[in-house]
């Protein structure tokens, strides 16, 4: 195993840890939690793409949300850029959030 697969796999999971500190202000419940990420790929440049979606087309923050999640990552030492796709294929559904998404907001 190169140092490049263990550095991207490292950088992955820096990647989630910054996107569960990113909440839907209308859900009190991390992006990453609630399931709204679908995908996060990291290459080899450490370019950063992210595929995720929103509670609804018709999200508020549907402008805002997605640069947050680019900003944040972007922040991240060892990220050279980072991309978010916003998709409605598969749309969310409650059936995507998390045991600890569930929980928290009092489902289970």
């Amino acid at each position: 195993m190169s140092d490049t697969t263990i550095d991207t796999i490292e950088l992955g999971e820096k990647i989630v840890k910054v996107l569960k500190t990113i909440f839907d202000p209308e859900i009190p419940v991390d992006i990453y939690e609630l399931g709204l990420i679908y995908d996060v790929f990291v290459n080899e440049d450490y370019d950063v793409k992210i595929l995720m979606t929103l509670t609804t087309p018709n999200c508020p923050v549907a402008e805002t949300l997605p640069l947050e999640v680019e900003e944040k990552v972007k922040s991240l030492k060892d990220v050279k850029d980072a991309e978010v796709e916003i998709t409605f294929d598969p749309p969310w559904t409650q059936d995507l959030m998390s045991e600890e998404a569930k929980l928290e907001l009092g489902m289970l």
